[in-house]
């Protein structure tokens, strides 16, 4: 990105003063502005207008404001009706300017971990960028947009969603020409009431999709496969064969290429077929393919893979959580190889009145499960689902904690188990389980 405020302006079509400067970057954080930056004042439950100061002194070169604010006659400044809409609108427009390849996710699970694999097949052939950590809503996908470099050949864009019309906006700003929907689970049941409203929500990533494009879903998603689109639908997620699970990692063969990814689980395997099939779309060798995934950068919180300091190994998955996705990690616990394995399951949030029955159904996938010992995190799973484990578990080996309570969590996790044994690690992001993770790996 490099653009006068002068140059902005008419991309805007806004009100500039002080329009020689040349913006390198952007930012809405006035903490995290670097020399160069355009710092975007949103307005939200703190209005950025109240930081411009901080962040010209943090070395902003400019400042988007919105002309219900006064700012002074001396700040570099673009002057726009809505700061939200023109951080979007520059994103559109440099979107179309580099005029990559772009492939959008979206789903109820799997959506990074495919964006990351996605990523890592298309940067064997291509110039790939991808959603940095979880940018990817209605402010992270056009900085998305803004940060990738100018020689960009394909963007791999993750797209979130908690509302109906949400994607429909964020697709229409990306404008994909393949898109990716990897699962329909229960995540922001509370305001969909149902998957099917989900799944109708999560289709909105068509709108945006060109009418060329292609649409990736999973063969075995019935609220998907039986929608009606406009554009070319394909499926992923059959013909799979010779599956075999290590500690470490998932083998599998696919269209008579070997592939093996440092992921556990069946639900990886779906995950790395929607980016191959992607891949594919965008004429990847398959061999190629299969070299990408045997190691690609993760992003932070999705099924990792770590150990404790007495080589215990944790799997990781803390970012989101919902009874499709631990029903999906415990049967992959359930089949890696160890002498004793433990489970810990945090709160599954945004269920609305449906969360006393979806916590209370995991009792029969975490007996099935066959672990040594449960530890459960949070008022809905001690409320809903400890009653029913109490009756096949003994208090040696079932435990209870309250959200506030993670330091005698961490304190009892960090002597349990040996070398080789099993801790499974499983919430929603508002638990905060990362932060249990993050002393037993220290």
């Amino acid at each position: 990105m490099n653009y006068s405020v002068k140059k902005i302006g008419q991309i805007l079509n806004a009100t500039t003063q002080i329009d020689s400067k040349i913006v390198t970057g952007v930012s809405f954080d006035s903490r995290k502005v670097k020399s160069g930056d355009l710092f975007v004042a949103l307005v939200a439950e703190n209005d950025g207008h109240d930081y411009v100061q901080q962040a010209l002194t943090k070395g902003a070169t400019a400042v988007l404001v919105d002309d219900r604010h006064q700012i002074d006659s001396k700040i570099p400044a673009i002057i726009v009706s809505d700061t939200l809409l023109a951080l979007q609108q520059l994103g559109e427009y440099r979107r179309h300017q580099i005029n990559p390849k772009v492939v959008a996710i979206t789903g109820s699970n799997g959506k990074t971990t495919t964006k990351d694999m996605t990523s890592a097949i298309m940067g064997s052939q291509y110039k790939t960028f991808k959603t940095p950590e979880n940018f990817n809503n209605e402010i992270g996908v056009p900085l998305t947009l803004l940060t990738m470099p100018d020689d960009t050949e394909v963007l791999v864009v993750e797209l979130g969603m908690d509302r109906p019309g949400q994607l429909t906006t964020l697709s229409e700003l990306v404008s994909p020409d393949i898109a990716i929907i990897t699962m329909i689970g229960e995540a922001h049941i509370e305001f969909f009431k149902t998957r099917e409203n989900i799944a109708k929500a999560k289709l909105e990533i068509t709108k945006g999709l060109k009418s060329q494009g292609t649409l990736l879903i999973p063969y075995d998603e019935p609220l998907l496969t039986n929608a009606q689109v406009k554009q070319n639908v394909q499926i992923f997620g059959q013909n799979i064969k010779d599956i075999n699970s290590s500690s470490s990692k998932t083998i599998f063969t696919y269209q008579n290429t070997r592939f093996a990814i440092p992921l556990l689980g069946r639900y990886n395997i779906m995950n790395a077929l929607a980016a191959i099939s992607a891949g594919i779309l965008l004429h990847i060798e398959l061999k190629n393919a299969a070299e990408a995934l045997q190691h690609f950068d993760l992003t932070k919180n999705r099924t990792e893979q770590l150990t404790t300091s007495h080589g215990v190994n944790l799997i990781s998955d803390v970012y989101n959580s919902n009874p499709t996705a631990v029903a999906a990690v415990l049967a992959t616990l359930k089949i890696i190889p160890a002498t004793h394995k433990y489970v810990v399951l945090g709160d599954m949030l945004e269920l609305g009145e449906q969360a006393a029955s979806l916590h209370a159904c995991l009792a029969e996938t975490v007996i099935n499960a066959n672990v040594d010992g449960v530890y459960l995190v949070g008022p809905l799973m001690n409320k809903y689902l400890y009653p029913i484990l109490q009756r096949r578990f003994d208090s040696a080996h079932l435990h209870q904690y309250e959200t506030d309570q993670l330091a005698e969590l961490i304190k009892d996790l960090q002597t349990l188990g040996e070398n080789g044994d099993v801790i499974l690690l499983k919430a929603s992001h508002g638990i905060h389980l990362e932060n249990v993770v993050n002393a037993l790996v220290k």
